[in-house]
């Protein structure tokens, strides 16, 4: 199984469009120690052939376009006009940065998008995604923990992870962190190794503790270093559990969740622009090295 991560920075992407910050302005400056990133996805393979991509970010066309792999194939390999080796989108979530990119592979091409009810349910309420015209592009209800196998050797699976209702459809002034599929996590397997995706997450629990564990590599959420990051660099009001996140460092951070959790390759992923160990001079990235964590770029590929 060959994963390619195809952005590694969470929404707004690093330098962010509209970021003052210290980290943005040395990515701008073409800072060898600031790598710019785009918005989180991975694209995932078995034969070379078939490609699955997990979520869809707002920089899809660009990451496409950087990606020879995922490029059509020429009329010598028995390319049509149009083609695309992309067979399908598994989704972990109905946030912009999941789903915007849906709308960039509008142009009649097969594939199918996989994801839970939920998330479904929010393209179905929304007719702009009816320009993925359906007599084209399936959609493919995923149960938890239900195996679904894709094809070319490869099966997923979406399990429930620790998280929130996305921003734009929340209700309530302080929604709840959940336990109930509205945030999940994407199990991808070659039926020897497996590869576990989780750009979100509020907590850890035995049972997903338990399935890092056994897992040959995870990719973890690693928004923000610690809680109050964001309103301490006058970035955002809201902290990082609010947003629905796990911070890295303190007491209930992820280092501490996986000190003493041996098995799995561990990478973060979904970094915000804010935070420190996106420099590769700063003492977080060191730290975070230290402890046995490498961080996401893109472009990265890990084979198993």
């Amino acid at each position: 199984m060959r994963v390619v991560v195809l952005g590694s920075a969470a929404g707004g992407g690093f330098p962010q469009w509209n970021s003052n910050g210290a980290g943005c302005r040395r990515a701008r400056a073409g800072d060898p120690a600031a790598q710019p990133r785009t918005q989180t996805g991975l694209a995932v393979t078995n034969d070379g052939e078939r490609w699955f991509l997990i979520n869809a970010s707002p920089d899809l066309r660009e990451q496409i376009g950087r990606a020879q792999f995922l490029h059509p194939r020429p009329p010598e390999r028995g390319g049509a006009q149009r083609n695309s080796p992309i067979a399908g989108i598994i989704l972990t979530g109905a946030d912009v940065d999941a789903i915007a990119g849906l709308l960039s592979l509008r142009e009649r091409s097969s594939f199918t998008v996989y994801a839970t009810e939920r998330v479904l349910g929010v393209l179905d309420a929304n007719p702009v995604f009816e320009v993925l015209n359906r007599e084209v592009v399936g959609r493919r209800a995923v149960s938890l923990e239900e195996r679904v196998d894709l094809g070319g050797g490869l099966s997923v699976e979406l399990f429930a992870t620790p998280g929130k209702t996305p921003l734009y459809l929340e209700t309530d002034d302080a929604p709840q962190i959940t336990l109930d599929g509205v945030t999940v996590g994407a199990s991808v397997s070659d039926g020897g190794a497996t590869a576990l995706f989780i750009p979100a997450c509020a907590a850890m629990t035995a049972d997903l503790r338990a399935r890092i564990a056994a897992a040959r590599v995870v990719f973890f959420d690693a928004t923000l270093w610690r809680d109050d990051e964001m309103i301490l660099q006058g970035a955002g009001a809201k902290t990082g559990r609010r947003m629905g996140h796990m911070s890295l460092s303190g007491p209930e951070g992820t280092l501490a969740a996986f000190a003493d959790l041996e098995g799995p390759e561990k990478i973060l992923i979904h970094i915000n622009n804010t935070n420190p160990i996106l420099l590769a001079d700063s003492p977080e990235r060191a730290e975070v090295e230290r402890a046995g964590w490498s961080v996401a770029w893109d472009g990265r590929e890990i084979v198993t």
